[in-house]
């Protein structure tokens, strides 16, 4: 039993180096980032984005060393991180950890990128300070359990403290130091999932919230701002008012043996996760069965409580980003279109026939899905047929799950639409990108990704 796991969790973010992460962590590492800028991207033009970008422009430098991916302007690192990790979860195809039930990418990169850009970090320590906010953040979220997730956005709340981490390793934080940015952090902390009921704009703000009070902990800590020392278990901290499952061991769970960022899945579907377990398993029996949409009665989607205690409030989607927390909406898609992609939404959320069908989708607690939840996403569904056939498909690996994973090709095609999605960036400018990434372990200082628009 360890008495001091905050602590001893600053220490390793501290001082983890490069050298000491195994090869196929650090190349994943450049997967994930990858994936990320092309949501990240996706995001231009998105409303909610657009207005936290506008009050970035308003508060903050007209210039600095930090990219805003989605207008190409500088600023300084604090409006930089803030706007890309808004930008970054827009699309709903940012990637997400199972365990912890947290979507790392969308509020560890952003501080990272603006952070080594402003400091003229190399490639390697954008990787190492990545990898440290993915260890931290997703075992925050694994700490705060199950309970904290039925009321809690994980990713906002766990998501301060992993962007603190990002950032302070960057700005070369020693341990005593990290643990007061983690103070920091945690007291900030917070993400409801209230909005869902009224189709707010609240989860682009999480991340924008998380991104940015992460990255200013950081500095504040480098400045000598002080924090609790015990912000995570202490009897006032994190846990003691948003948990009543956490288990602080697992904060320091086999640091450095165990790799959580190489668990991360991979977005395939644009959707909430909650959603891509079932709709993988529907598209299975539509392809088993050479089943059409009209041949459906209904569908039941068999689920864990965290996908009905999130995408239950969703009977009646509002809007784009609201019917992605559809499940009727997602399966939908799936029977009448074939996918559940950003093409698809924008156009078809709304189609008669998919509404039609959304209203005969339900979700049934399964006791084996719950059971393996949330380590293990089970996609099971039964289909009624008209003509009275019982259709039943299981999935026990979704696609994008380690286990069933995206190569890189497929992430490099992945970021291509999402950029195309938005007309963010051009195919020229995409392969330029790519070849950076998986060059970035040798980029001696981290400059702008992208070409200033004339």
């Amino acid at each position: 039993m360890n008495d001091r796991p905050t602590e001893t969790l600053a220490g390793f973010a501290a001082q983890l180096r490069y050298e000491s992460i195994p090869a196929p962590v650090l190349r994943r590492c450049e997967d994930l980032f990858l994936d990320w800028l092309g949501s990240a991207l996706a995001g231009k033009g998105a409303g909610p984005v657009e207005a936290i970008a506008r009050v970035a422009k308003l508060m903050g430098p007209p210039e600095g060393r930090s990219e805003i991916l989605i207008s190409r302007r500088r600023s300084t690192p604090l409006f930089a991180a803030m706007v890309n990790a808004a930008a970054s979860h827009f699309a709903e195809q940012d990637d997400v950890h199972n365990g912890s039930v947290f979507h790392p990418a969308a509020v560890v990169f952003p501080p990272a990128l603006a952070v080594a850009q402003a400091l003229g970090r190399s490639g390697r320590e954008l990787l190492a300070a990545s990898v440290v906010g993915y260890e931290v953040g997703i075992r925050v979220g694994e700490f705060l359990g199950r309970s904290h997730y039925r009321t809690f956005h994980t990713t906002g709340t766990a998501g301060t403290v992993a962007a603190a981490a990002a950032a302070g390793h960057l700005l070369r934080l020693p341990p005593e130091r990290m643990l007061h940015a983690f103070g920091s952090a945690g007291t900030q902390a917070a993400g409801l999932w209230e909005f869902l009921r009224d189709a707010a704009d609240s989860k682009q703000l999480h991340t924008a919230h998380a991104a940015a009070s992460g990255l200013m902990s950081a500095y504040l800590a480098d400045e000598g701002l002080t924090g609790a020392r015990r912000i995570l278990e202490g009897p006032q901290g994190l846990a003691a008012g948003m948990s009543t499952d956490a288990d602080p061991d697992r904060l320091v769970d086999r640091l450095g043996e165990r790799w959580a960022l190489a668990e991360t899945s991979f977005k395939f579907h644009a959707s909430c996760r909650h959603t891509h377990p079932a709709a993988d398993a529907l598209q299975q029996v539509m392809h088993a069965h050479d089943l059409r949409a009209g041949q459906i009665r209904r569908i039941t989607a068999h689920v864990h409580q965290g996908a009905i205690d999130v995408l239950g409030p969703v009977v009646d989607p509002q809007t784009v980003h609201h019917a992605k927390f559809s499940m009727g909406t997602v399966l939908g898609l799936i029977a009448c279109r074939g996918a559940a992609g950003l093409g698809e939404f924008q156009g078809g959320y709304l189609d008669a026939d998919v509404v039609d069908l959304r209203e005969r989708v339900a979700m049934k607690l399964d006791a084996e899905v719950d059971a393996a939840y949330p380590n293990r996403w089970i996609g099971k569904v039964t289909v009624e047929t008209d003509d009275g056939r019982m259709l039943c498909g299981r999935v026990d690996e979704p696609k994008g799950d380690p286990g069933n994973t995206l190569s890189r090709a497929e992430i490099e095609a992945k970021a291509l639409c999402l950029a195309a999605f938005s007309n963010a960036a051009s195919a020229e400018e995409m392969g330029t990108l790519f070849a950076r990434v998986w060059a970035l372990s040798q980029a001696r200082a981290i400059g702008p990704l992208l070409a200033v628009d004339t």
